[in-house]
C-alpha cells in the first residue's frame, strides 16, 4: 500500500461551517474495509455528525501526524478556464486567494445562500450554469459548479468548502499534495487530497444500513483503497490528456477517476 490511510467524504454546503449536518460523512480505510469515523468532539459513546470547520481542521491534523494519508472529497476544487479569463487568474493559488475574499464562506454564521442573495446582489465572481470544466464534460452527468439549488448538484458544496482549501494549504504547506493544482505527480513523502465523484463507483458496493451519503463516503474511501492495494492509482494521476487539455486542467482541476 502506498498510503497509511485512505479516506473518504461526502461533503455538504448546507447551513454554516459549524453547523452538524447527516451530509457530512468521513469513512476511512487501513488494511481492511472502511469504517465510519465520527468527529473527535463527540463526547466518548456518541456519534455527533461533523462540522466543516471540524473536517479541515481533522485533516490537517492527519497531515501533521506523520501518517501518509490520500483523502476523496466530493466537491469542485476550481471553476472552468472562462471564470480565469474572465478574472485576469493566472494560477489555482491566485483563484483561492480571490475567491474567499469574495465568498467567505468559512466565516461563522455564514450560509452560502446569504452570500449568494445578500443585499446588494450576489458577487461578481460566479458563472453560468451552461459552463463545464473539461474534466466534467469528460462525464455523462457531472453538473456546472455553478448550478445550484438542484438535486444532485455539488455548486453549494464547492462554494463552502474552498476557502477550507485554502487553510489547510496555509496550516500544513508541503505536507499535502493537492491533486493536481501542486504537480501531476504524486510525491512519495506527501498526504494528497483529491477531488472525487462518487457516482463513478458507488455502485460497486452493497449499501447494507448505510444512509446514501455514507455510502458515498464508504464508496470513496473503498475505491481508494482497493486502487491503492492493486497500484492503480498511479494510473489514475496520470490521464491521457493531450499537453493543451492538461494546462487547462492545470487551471481547472481534475476528478479522480475519470480517464
Amino acid at each position: 500500500m502506498t498510503f497509511h490511510l485512505q479516506i473518504g467524504i461526502d461533503y455538504s454546503g448546507a447551513q454554516t461551517p459549524t453547523s452538524r449536518l447527516a451530509g457530512l460523512q468521513v469513512y476511512a480505510a487501513t488494511t481492511c474495509l472502511p469504517e465510519r469515523v465520527t468527529t473527535p468532539a463527540a463526547p466518548e459513546s456518541k456519534s455527533w455528525n461533523w462540522t466543516r470547520q471540524e473536517i479541515a481542521e481533522w485533516l490537517i491534523e492527519q497531515a501533521r501526524s506523520g501518517h501518509r494519508f490520500i483523502a476523496g472529497i466530493d466537491h469542485g476544487f476550481s471553476f472552468p478556464l472562462n471564470y480565469f479569463e474572465q478574472h485576469k487568474l493566472t494560477s489555482w493559488p491566485e483563484f483561492l486567494e480571490d475567491f474567499v475574499a469574495h465568498w467567505p464562506t468559512h466565516e461563522p454564521h455564514t450560509y452560502v445562500d446569504f452570500i449568494r442573495d445578500r443585499a446588494e446582489g450576489p458577487p461578481d465572481r460566479t458563472g453560468s450554469s451552461a459552463e463545464f470544466r473539461l474534466t466534467e464534460k469528460w462525464t455523462s452527468s457531472a453538473k456546472s459548479m455553478f448550478q445550484f439549488d438542484v438535486q444532485g448538484s455539488v455548486a453549494k458544496s464547492t462554494h463552502a468548502r474552498l476557502p477550507w482549501l485554502l487553510r489547510i494549504r496555509e496550516e500544513v504547506g508541503d505536507l499535502v499534495h493537492i491533486w493536481p493544482f501542486d504537480g501531476w505527480q504524486v510525491p512519495s513523502d506527501k498526504s494528497v487530497i483529491v477531488e472525487v465523484y462518487p457516482s463513478i463507483f458507488r455502485n460497486r458496493y452493497p449499501r447494507e444500513d448505510r444512509t446514501a451519503d455514507q455510502q458515498d463516503a464508504y464508496a470513496i474511501a473503498r475505491w481508494l483503497s482497493e486502487m491503492d492495494e492493486r497500484g492503480f492509482l498511479k494510473r489514475y494521476f496520470d490521464p491521457p490528456l493531450t499537453d493543451e487539455e492538461r494546462q487547462i486542467a492545470d487551471l481547472e482541476g481534475w476528478i479522480l477517476g475519470i480517464m
